[in-house]
């Protein structure tokens, strides 16, 4: 992956919406232009995620799988 996240949530474990509600707090608290990075392990997160960030303004980076958790990557957007 990119450079390091400014920020990390671990999620592995939580099924959604919590990871989405996580990263929606996470992101209410980081500067614009941050990136959080959020470990899950539900599939549902990879569609999920995406559309929180298209609904929310932030930037979906994509993820990658690495070991059976999916690690999305946001960066904060002007408008949470």
């Amino acid at each position: 992956m990119e450079n390091p996240a400014d920020q990390t949530a671990d999620c592995e474990g939580l099924l959604c919406p919590l990871p989405v509600l996580r990263a929606r707090k996470i992101l209410l608290s980081m500067g614009v232009g941050q990136v959080l990075e959020i470990r899950t392990t539900d599939p549902m997160a990879r569609i999920d995620l995406p559309h929180f960030c298209g609904q929310a303004g932030h930037e979906y980076l994509g993820l990658a799988e690495v070991g059976g958790v999916l690690i999305h990557r946001i960066r904060r957007g002007f408008h949470a």
